[in-house]
């Protein structure tokens, strides 16, 4: 999520609350929230979580990249990318 306006903290608080507390692997950074488990219930939990953060006043920007696989850490670290 992006912010657009000022008051854009609870919209992503309550986005985060709504993953992390879905019961699917949560790893939220200052970057980004991967999300891991079965595409069906990923999809449900992101959409739900969507959805119910998005009807406060903040306004925000979302983007999303799926991929079929659950990536190893050390993908994750550039010094490892050759």
């Amino acid at each position: 999520m992006y912010p657009l306006t000022e008051d854009h903290l609870p919209v992503i608080n309550v986005f985060l609350r709504e993953m992390h507390a879905s019961g699917l692997e949560v790893v939220t950074n200052g970057m980004s929230t991967q999300v891991f488990g079965p595409y069906d219930r990923v999809m449900e939990v992101t959409t739900n979580a969507l959805r119910n953060g998005m009807v406060g006043p903040g306004k925000v920007a979302v983007t999303i990249k799926i991929l079929n696989d659950h990536l190893p850490p050390d993908r994750w670290n550039p010094s490892a990318w050759k």
